[in-house]
């Protein structure tokens, strides 16, 4: 491997932006209590549905059975809510998902884990003449889209997913490097538990720690043991990174992802537990970062400006893998923590 050595009813949904989960309080001006009722009865056979297409192997009736069908019923209900509000084209669609049996903390517990650091305003300036829309994946030096499983390993499929796709755009060949030593090892992390991709950043700038192909050490969605590997043993280093917060200047964001590469950032991903697709517009938060996502391009040609990131929860979820953001507004934080990496 050779390189440069993320309606009048009486019925109350609670979600609002809190820090454990997505409570919105709803007093169902958009959602009618008819619909309500019909999506409620309608759960018991797209539960059955979902269980079978999700793989789930619930004893009927047992305890586990029908308390994962009140999840799945609550999930239900949010999405009336989430698909409520008026829409643009291309607005972004909530519904089932592999997500769908989860509790709103079990899904914040296993997934969303990221942890951001405060990062500076950036004081740049901005780059002229960006082309209105970019896409990294046209250049073929983006790595297909990773399952973190259950395990809250987003902050390093994050930063390897940088680095990777900045190895490919300095002229070596795209290879996927291993999310397993950056969990195993970043000592400064929690491995399934959580971490920063600044942190990771910092540990893998100050120790010049090679990252090796994934084939080399593999993905086990579980924080192992770390495995050293000689200075002499053929890697990608890191030279150096940034973090800044772009809040406020996204065309300046922009800029940075065309001359730098695709950028790491972390959202508030609370809302995306139920996500289907589209431009997301609503429902998201910038107050609390929780997830680590990659921003691979932008598209600005349409009716609603976005842009197009990489998540790491396998290509059944979302855009075959990929979620849409509004640009402007700061959506779901997208802005607030973004770093560059540099090899």
């Amino acid at each position: 491997m050779s390189c440069c050595l993320m309606g009048g009813c009486q019925l109350f949904i609670f979600v609002s932006y809190t820090v454990g989960a997505l409570f919105i309080c709803l007093y169902c001006g958009n959602v009618s209590s008819s619909e309500a009722r019909i999506k409620l009865n309608d759960s018991s056979a797209d539960f059955e549905t979902f269980t079978k297409k999700f793989n789930r192997m619930y004893e009927v009736d047992g305890e586990e059975f029908n308390r994962r069908h009140l999840y799945f019923q609550n999930a239900a209900m949010r999405h009336i809510y989430l698909n409520s509000f008026p829409t643009e084209p291309q607005s972004a669609k909530y519904g089932i998902n592999q997500f769908s049996d989860l509790s709103q903390n079990e899904f914040r517990d296993l997934y969303l884990r990221a942890i951001s650091n405060r990062a500076p305003v950036f004081s740049g300036l901005s780059i002229e003449g960006l082309p209105a829309k970019f896409d990294w994946r046209d250049k073929a030096v983006v790595a297909p889209v990773q399952n973190q499983l259950a395990c809250g390993s987003c902050w390093a499929f994050s930063v390897v997913g940088a680095i990777q796709s900045v190895c490919a755009i300095k002229g070596s060949q795209l290879e996927q490097l291993s999310v397993q030593q950056v969990l195993d090892c970043s000592f400064r992390n929690e491995g399934c538990n959580g971490g920063s991709p600044a942190q990771a950043l910092t540990w893998l700038k100050q120790t010049r720690v090679k990252l090796v192909a994934q084939s080399e050490y593999p993905y086990k969605a579980k924080t192992g043991i770390c495995h050293f590997f000689s200075q002499s043993h053929d890697g990608v280093a890191l030279k150096n990174f940034t973090v800044h917060n772009f809040s406020g200047q996204e065309e300046a964001m922009m800029g940075q992802l065309v001359e730098h590469g695709p950028l790491v950032a972390i959202v508030d991903a609370v809302s995306w537990q139920d996500y289907l697709g589209g431009i997301i517009q609503h429902h998201c938060s910038s107050q609390w970062s929780n997830h680590a996502v990659l921003v691979v391009g932008y598209d600005t040609t349409g009716e609603i400006p976005y842009w197009i990131v990489q998540n790491s929860w396998g290509t059944s979820w979302g855009n075959e893998g990929y979620v849409y953001l509004k640009i402007g507004g700061n959506m779901c934080g997208i802005a607030d923590s973004v770093a560059a990496v540099f090899l």
